[in-house]
């Protein structure tokens, strides 16, 4: 599952690249052609720097977002090979201090954001300084994101057809019986095998340790001596074997909603950490919407909404609402109310509104979108692709079939869909990279802020303390009780203030620090109609 999201010299090694031997006839050391090829392309991009002009779309975005792009080797072993285009979005410092009168304040050079995914774009996040939570810092710095490799319009994947990609309503089994088993793996078997056919040997070169190389290339065509970079996400693990990497690099590093970074975890046991995670988040979703029974309707105890939620299951299974969304599609659009606590109102009105006999607002929320059917294949192919290349994968289903089963006893709520999501990885043909072992000493690398929410279920908090464990001198400020991924730059004003002292002033808590949660959403909707209907008891969940 996406750490969305989903969500990288020295110490490199790649299974993939075979050390050549020099014209003295020693081998080199491994990694050591893709240290000297991102030197090169380093070099290169400083001296181009960015052309900034109009961006590819730019009719639908404001003015003062401008866009260009940074060339990069497509094999960093082989910087004069092949090269693929990034394309970059920046807007300006404005200089202006909105708490302080507009008072004029110094730029402190650029700030350079990832989202996350893998397959996530960064490109329109420098529009972010528009909002009031941000203004500081789009005082100070000029904001910058791009779209990494493989992601549109940065010389984008493809693993199949994008009319294709958007599949008719299906089930979602808890428990899938050995047929659907089946049926899922040959579908596995087919999106892997469309992954290579699609983008042949190009393939090989879309992992993390690709991305930290090309923020190093993208850090020198800005101009920046030492890099200050906010990775949230996925983006918290190549930002940390950019870390790794390029330590004498980094200004300033934030790392939100942290993916955990240990080599073994990436990204099998990632998988399986989030599925379980997954589980208790949709019970916190639940537990809001039985708090709010008299807007929902929906059951006054979390069970109770459990057993709405699978009566929704069982009858789009028979007929799909507005014949594009069944089960999966349900399952999927709660799924995602995980993510984001802003979500759960909308999420469920729409399940409440279905089940009193008005599918509308469910077919807004979790029927297709065939204009977004192009980006929507992008990011799946580039998620696949990184996430497959990445580290080792079981190749025998026997051991996927094994551990879900297992963990679907007492997590079925995400446990199987994210097996099929992930499931392509088992029949990979690319070469597999060796995950980097993340670890800076004390004096490597400049102090470091870590954000996390202490119920994320994309990124589990156990990721955020293990690297802070990773990171000498790094501080972690937890958003206590809270579960929305990505916690910086929005509802919380205390967490924001830590951002802030950090990226403006270089300044971090003494020791790790808390922030109480960011307050809970607001019901949406006119008050449930209970005429007619029976007093329940309450009973425990």
């Amino acid at each position: 599952m996406r750490a969305t999201v989903l969500h990288p010299a020295a110490g490199a090694l790649l299974l993939t690249a075979l050390a050549t031997a020099p014209a003295g006839g020693a081998p080199q050391e491994p990694g050591a052609a893709e240290r000297r090829g991102t030197a090169v392309a380093a070099a290169r991009a400083a001296a181009a720097g960015i052309a900034f002009g109009r961006c590819p779309d730019a009719e639908d975005l404001p003015g003062s977002l401008r866009c260009g792009t940074v060339t990069v080797p497509l094999d960093y072993a082989r910087p004069d090979g092949r090269q693929i285009r990034l394309t970059v979005g920046r807007v300006r410092a404005t200089g202006k201090d909105p708490r302080a009168g507009g008072r004029t304040v110094p730029r402190q050079g650029a700030l350079v954001y990832n989202p996350g995914g893998p397959g996530a774009s960064g490109l329109h996040f420098p529009l972010v300084g528009l909002l009031p939570e941000w203004k500081r810092l789009a005082a100070a710095y000029d904001l910058v994101g791009y779209a990494p490799r493989g992601v549109a319009p940065s010389t984008p994947l493809s693993c199949q057809d994008p009319k294709r990609f958007l599949k008719g309503p299906g089930p979602a089994p808890v428990h899938p019986s050995a047929a659907y088993k089946r049926e899922r793996i040959t579908e596995a078997r087919a999106y892997a095998r469309g992954c290579a056919e699609r983008s042949g040997d190009a393939l090989r070169h879309h992992h993390s340790l690709n991305n930290a190389r090309d923020l190093e290339v993208v850090r020198a065509a800005l101009g920046e001596k030492r890099l200050t970079f906010m990775g949230a996400s996925y983006g918290t693990y190549f930002g940390a074997l950019y870390a790794e990497l390029f330590p004498s690099r980094v200004r300033r590093m934030v790392f939100d909603s942290v993916v955990h970074p240990a080599p073994e975890r990436i990204w099998y046991r990632n998988n399986l950490a989030q599925s379980e995670a997954f589980e208790r988040r949709w019970a916190d979703f639940r537990t809001w919407i039985a708090a709010h029974d008299d807007v929902y309707g929906l059951g006054r105890t979390p069970r109770e909404v459990q057993r709405r939620y699978e009566e929704a299951s069982a009858r789009l299974a028979t007929r799909p609402a507005g014949g594009t969304v069944g089960p999966a599609q349900l399952q999927e659009m709660l799924l995602r109310a995980g993510y984001y606590d802003d979500l759960w109102p909308h999420r469920a009105h729409a399940l409440s509104a279905y089940l009193k006999g008005d599918p509308q607002p469910l077919i807004d929320q979790a029927g297709p979108h065939p204009e977004a059917a192009a980006e929507a294949e992008n990011a799946s192919a580039v998620y696949t692709a990184v996430e497959c290349n990445d580290g080792p994968w079981p190749t025998d289903f026997r051991v996927w079939d094994r551990d879900n089963t297992r963990l679907a006893r007492r997590a079925p709520f995400e446990t199987w869909e994210n097996v099929w999501t992930n499931l392509p990885c088992a029949y990979w043909t690319a070469p597999r990279q060796r995950p980097l072992d993340v670890r800076t000493g004390p004096g490597e690398l400049p102090p470091t802020l870590i954000l996390a929410g202490e119920r994320d279920a994309a990124t589990p908090y156990d990721g955020a303390l293990e690297l802070r464990r990773r990171l000498a001198g790094s501080v972690l400020v937890t958003e206590r009780g809270a579960g929305s991924h990505g916690v910086a730059g929005g509802a919380n004003a205390c967490v924001d203030g830590h951002l802030e002292a950090y990226l403006l002033e270089g300044r971090l808590p003494a020791r790790d620090a808390s922030c109480a949660p960011r307050p809970a959403p607001r019901p949406t909707g006119r008050p449930a109609d209970r005429s007619g209907e029976a007093a329940a008891p309450r009973t425990a969940s």
